[in-house]
């Protein structure tokens, strides 16, 4: 038997007539990966680990998963030269493993602390994946052979960790190639490679855990076109950012949204022209401590925009903020949390209900160790927060859904805090017995416009820190005391105290305050030079604001809309505006048509479009040219009022347009209906959607399947407003005749019911100006009042009706929202292929 690890997968080749490298040993780095999507005999997935110089490989047959409840077989195959990490391109038919091949993803690896790789031999391996797309940590397990098994048998799994997520959002989502952004059939075709900029590997903070949260899909990017509108525009100036009241308790109702709160530095990053700058809360530019992070944020695919976030450091996986404040110092790793977004390619967004803005957010973050995206919850707050406490973090940030962004503090924003801690000013420190550094720092704080003595701090200093400390206070000494010490407190508590001008800014902890204000059982954090002396005021927790849910008065509360149920307006009222959070990032800012049943589903409904102005002020108009040349108002809304004031005019579905406000003209969305004969079984059209989906695929456009909330489902496919109406209808047309012509038995692509007897209608035809399609979460005019309800690919294949949820289900509706099944739904930053 050959001593050479790769003399097995020479035998196989023929290298003649395979453009696969020759097996040839080389040196390498040690800890390198790979996955392939390889095509061949059937579609599965190449994982390769480098030991000892080769790539021990195994075959992944349906790609590997996020969910750690998700065992994927992996056959291990024979053991691949280094220089095959590099390989992709088409094996010739007939030859071993005969194919299509991307390269899928890259990265290194390492065993987990305390593991090694030689436990392989032993049958298992726990490892840890920093790749493009495959992150965290990963469990390969080896099953107990069975008969004369040819091939050892293996399991990959995902651990739960910050970075798992839905069951197939990878394999879904990560649709071209990370060397070269080609798709399958593009690189079976020879097409040349294009170049990549910013691709994603969804790492996200999401699910409440305290450290990165659950991972979010890998966004699909195909490749972009030049924009012609927003070239050229300059860097945002600095924006005064929204902040926080601190509040006593986490506000209930599924009209906030709730974020981790980071122990970190507030910053907004301005991106134009190939370039960056990072601003701190007060307008300083901090671009050259936060340089990293700010070279990250310039290759951004953006032509400019102004993105609101915090900045950390961690340790332990949790953010820390004296672990910032060295790393600061020391140049050592930062990450920066994007939570929202002001302005985008020339585009003010601070109008936007705030889920929108981080909807359009999201595709642009990478998901790389410097740019991450915030996640968040819908509703469920309490558990956030209890979460955050357990993991001793900070507490958690809750934000209105439907709130535009203001630069000022309001209670739209809100933090809520699980240990006090807060910013003082240092006004003097005491001498300490050693000969160097100091017993503690005197603190005060602005009260009622005066400075006040609020206590002393003398624990949470390291010996670099006092020296560095001792330095800054020595350049402020005055002689004069800094603020007044009341007498009650004594002057024994100064003694000897050394004053300074009331300059540094820093970050305390504490348990309470005594009866005399001052603080119990302090710590220092750090110096916070993003934060003026002059700001620093005592944070006192406000009642939390009692905000009802809209302030829409609905009348006839107790009319049944829905004949066939108990359903009444005041029941579909409340519907939409508890799941307001959910729906707006969808129909929030796009022109709708609304189906309007005043006295019920059962009396007459009529589709309307237009407006003179009689539903209020909550909904509003948008001019738009028709055919004809005529101007017609066309509604849309922008928050929960919105939605409750169209129930009160008789409303029971939401139809929206392809596009929004801000780009008629340029579609975000494409939308297929499967609308099947009455014949056929909803396991055709499931079938028929996920065949659609694989066609989409090929093409690099990533989907998302939708229940119709009537017997059909929807396969959506996001766009960046880029193509415009003429370019997108002309796609759809072509794709879905394209489908037709290849399965006539199957599909028809024509409105005739003459012709689909026994087919499946697809309408392309809702992919045209002025058409419209129902929008998520809106319920429908039929018996049981169900709803359109997003779902994921693999949650598809289990679900027996279009008509799944109703409005009765409204907390399951929007618990499902933030699951990992439906992480990043909807949200894809690609563009039409070129066909």
């Amino acid at each position: 038997m050959s001593d050479n690890p790769l003399a097995l997968y020479n035998a196989k080749r023929d290298f003649a007539k395979t453009a696969e490298p020759a097996g040839t040993l080389a040196p390498g780095n040690g800890n390198s990966f790979i996955v392939q999507k390889h095509d061949a005999t059937r579609l599965h997935w190449d994982f390769r680990l480098e030991v000892d110089g080769v790539l021990k490989s195994w075959a992944v047959t349906r790609g590997p998963s996020l969910d750690p409840n998700e065992k994927r077989l992996a056959v291990r195959t024979e053991d691949h030269p280094l220089s095959y990490a590099t390989f992709e391109g088409t094996i010739p038919k007939g030859e071993y493993g005969g194919g299509t091949v991307m390269l899928w993803d890259q990265g290194t690896w390492s065993v987990i602390k305390g593991k090694s790789v030689k436990d392989l031999e032993k049958g298992h391996l726990h490892f840890v994946l920093d790749g493009e797309r495959m992150k965290g940590e990963w469990l390969l397990i080896r099953l107990k052979p069975r008969g004369k098994e040819k091939r050892e048998n293996w399991l990959l799994r995902k651990i739960d960790d910050a970075d798992a997520g839905g069951t197939d959002t990878l394999v879904e989502t990560a649709l071209t190639s990370v060397s070269t952004g080609r798709t399958m059939q593009e690189i079976a075709d020879g097409k040349p490679a294009t170049p990549q900029r910013g691709r994603r590997s969804g790492k996200n903070i999401g699910n409440g855990k305290a450290d990165r949260g659950a991972a979010k899909p890998s966004t699909a990017k195909a490749p972009r076109r030049a924009r012609k509108s927003s070239a050229g525009l300059k860097t945002p100036d600095f924006s005064e950012p929204q902040l926080c009241t601190l509040v006593d308790t986490v506000p209930s109702g599924s009209t906030w949204l709730h974020e981790m709160k980071y122990d970190g530095y507030r910053a907004l990053i301005a991106i134009g022209g190939g370039t960056a700058k990072v601003y701190t809360r007060n307008g300083l530019d901090w671009t050259d401590k936060f340089a990293g992070i700010a070279a990250a944020a310039a290759q951004l695919d953006v032509d400019n925009a102004l993105i609101d976030g915090e900045i950390v450091a961690f340790k332990n996986g949790h953010p820390d903020f004296s672990s910032l404040k060295n790393a600061i110092s020391s140049g050592g790793d930062m990450t920066f949390f994007g939570f929202d977004l002001l302005e985008l390619n020339g585009e003010d967004l601070r109008p936007m209900p705030n889920v929108q803005r981080k909807e359009r957010l999201r595709p642009l973050i990478p998901g790389s160790d410097r740019l991450l995206f915030s996640e968040h919850v819908i509703g469920s707050g309490e558990d956030l927060f209890e979460r955050m406490c357990q993991e001793g973090l900070e507490g958690i940030v809750s934000k209105q859904a439907d709130a535009p962004y203001r630069g000022s503090r309001t209670k739209a924003w809100l933090k809520i805090k699980c240990t006090r801690r807060q910013e003082f000013i240092i006004v003097g420190w005491t001498p300490s017995d050693k000969s160097r550094g100091f017993r503690s720092l005197l603190l005060g704080v602005h009260e009622n416009g005066t400075l006040r003595y609020a206590g002393k701090v003398g624990t949470g200093f390291s010996n670099q820190l006092m020296l560095d400390l001792s330095e800054k206070l020595a350049k402020l000494e005055r002689k004069t005391p800094t603020v007044e010490v009341p007498k009650n407190i004594g002057r024994a508590a100064v003694r000897n105290a050394r004053w300074v001008a009331p300059k540094l800014v820093a970050e305390i902890a504490f348990t309470e305050t005594t009866p005399d204000n001052l603080l119990r059982h302090p710590s220092f954090l750090g110096l916070r030079g993003d934060k003026d002396a002059k700001d620093v005021v005592i944070e006192t927790p406000q009642p939390t604001p009692d905000i009802p849910a809209t302030s829409i008065k609905v009348s006839s509360r107790d009319r049944l809309i829905f004949p066939e149920s108990t359903v009444t307006k005041g029941d579909l009222a409340d519907y939409y505006a508890a799941v307001s959070g959910i729906m707006l990032p969808w129909v929030a800012r796009r022109p709708i048509s609304l189906v309007r049943c005043p006295q019920g589903r059962g009396r007459k409904c009529f589709f309307q479009k237009h407006d003179a102005g009689s539903f209020g002020d909550h909904v509003h108009q948008v001019p738009i040219t028709e055919k004809d040349g005529s101007t017609e108002n066309y509604l849309w809304v922008d928050d929960a009022d919105g939605l409750v004031a169209c129930v009160q005019m008789g409303t029971i579905e939401f139809h929206g347009w392809g596009s929004s406000v801000d780009h008629l003209e340029k579609p975000d969305r494409l939308v297929f209906d499967l609308d099947p004969d009455e014949g056929l079984d909803f396991e055709d059209t499931k079938k028929a959607a996920e065949h659609l989906k694989n066609q989409l695929a090929e093409l690099g456009l990533t989907s998302f399947p939708m229940l119709s909330g009537g017997k059909g489902v929807h396969v959506v496919v996001p766009l960046t407003p880029q193509a415009e109406w003429p370019a997108v209808k002309s796609f759809a047309d072509r794709f879905a005749r394209a489908m037709a012509q290849a399965e006539p038995d199957r599909f028809v692509a024509t409105m005739s019911k003459a012709k689909r007897k026994g087919r499946i209608f697809i309408d392309w035809l809702r992919n045209q100006r002025g058409a419209t399609a129902i929008m998520p979460y809106a319920a429908r005019a039929r018996a049981g009042a169900p709803v359109a309800a997003p779902v994921s690919w693999t949650e598809l294949r289990e679900i027996k009706t279009a008509a799944n949820w109703s409005v009765s289900a409204t907390s399951e509706l929007i618990e499902r929202a933030s699951s990992r099944a439906l992480a990043g739904w909807g949200v894809a930053d690609q563009v039409l292929p070129d066909l």
